[in-house]
């Protein structure tokens, strides 16, 4: 009863109600709901703080950036969604703040858009040395088919391409990255496709902000050969997997094109199926036979590996955050 009453409580005042129905559409900073409802910063704050402790909005940190969202999980979750579902569309205030709601979602996509430009020449170039994308792709939705897969964490997510498609067949799906440019470009894809059922976030592959066992599936997709220590980046995304949870990994074959090291920032030219597989052992994962997807030059191999029900992952060489 008191975490119906609290969230009541917080929810009872006209600014924090927008906040909350604003924070319902999409993660939003600070300063863009400051600009939005046009008030002070420490006033909007202030009420921003409320609603978090009354659980019925998450805060997450992204950089030096504070972002905020409809909490998804809990009794508040629950509540802070039926909350929102009681105010009519087309009340005169909801609808101006939807307005300006839209143009700071615009000015987001323009400046998504510029950095995409700005590096869409190299990314067409690597694509155009391997098989098409889309057979990857169905590739990885292959590995995936079959199995219950309730949460999925997408690993280094960039543009949040596995996100949207993997976001209409699970629950839930967060995916981790470094870039806060690539983040920018994963949000604005996200708003597009409407997944209100996927999250990202800033965090690092080696120590991610999560508990034990949060997850029922990780991906790895082209991302691996960017990582100076792959083989601990796949001990802590075994961490993550549930009993019986599977780790999909995605990357090239061993390969001679050295200017993607030199120019691209690859650090490793391409995997061998030992290595991968000797690493997915070594975290406790069983692997299963490895696919690959020939190309020219470059070939893309998709490891898979699950975790036993009994299997204890290495334990972790950092402290770690809370489970967010």
């Amino acid at each position: 009863m008191e975490t119906v009453l609290s969230g009541l409580r917080a929810a009872a005042e006209a600014t924090r109600l927008r906040l909350l129905l604003l924070c319902a559409r999409g993660e939003l900073t600070v300063s863009e709901l400051t600009d939005i409802l046009g008030q002070s910063q420490p006033r909007v704050s202030r009420h921003l703080k409320l609603l978090c402790e009354a659980g019925l909005l998450d805060r997450f940190r992204e950089g030096t950036w504070v972002f905020y969202r409809l909490a998804e999980r809990g009794r508040a979750a629950e509540l802070a969604r039926r909350i929102c579902t009681t105010v009519p569309a087309d009340d005169p205030t909801v609808a101006l703040d939807d307005a300006r709601l839209d143009t700071v979602k615009r000015q987001r996509a323009e400046a998504a858009n510029a950095f995409f430009r700005a590096n869409a020449e190299q990314w067409d170039h690597i694509r155009s040395l391997h098989i098409d994308d889309r057979e990857v792709e169905a590739a990885v939705i292959a590995a995936l088919s079959g199995r219950a897969v309730d949460d999925l964490l997408d690993l280094g997510t960039g543009t949040g391409r596995m996100l949207e498609i993997f976001g209409p067949r699970v629950s839930r799906a967060v995916g981790i990255d470094l870039s806060r440019e690539m983040l920018a470009v994963a949000r604005v894809n996200l708003e597009r496709a409407q997944l209100r059922n996927c999250t990202i976030r800033q965090g690092d592959i080696y120590q991610l902000p999560f508990a034990n066992a949060a997850f029922d599936a990780a991906i790895f997709h082209q991302v691996l050969h960017y990582a100076d220590r792959p083989s601990l980046a796949i001990t802590e995304a075994a961490r993550m997997l549930r009993p019986q949870g599977r780790l999909v990994i995605v990357d090239f074959a061993p390969h001679a094109l050295e200017f993607l090291r030199k120019d691209q920032a690859h650090r490793h030219l391409g995997f061998a199926d030992a290595e991968i597989t000797g690493w997915c052992r070594d975290a406790g994962l069983v692997p299963e036979p490895v696919r690959h997807l020939l190309g020219h030059p470059l070939t893309v191999s998709i490891w898979v590996a699950w975790l036993r029900d009994e299997a204890k992952t290495a334990t972790p060489p950092f402290p770690r955050a809370a489970a967010s």
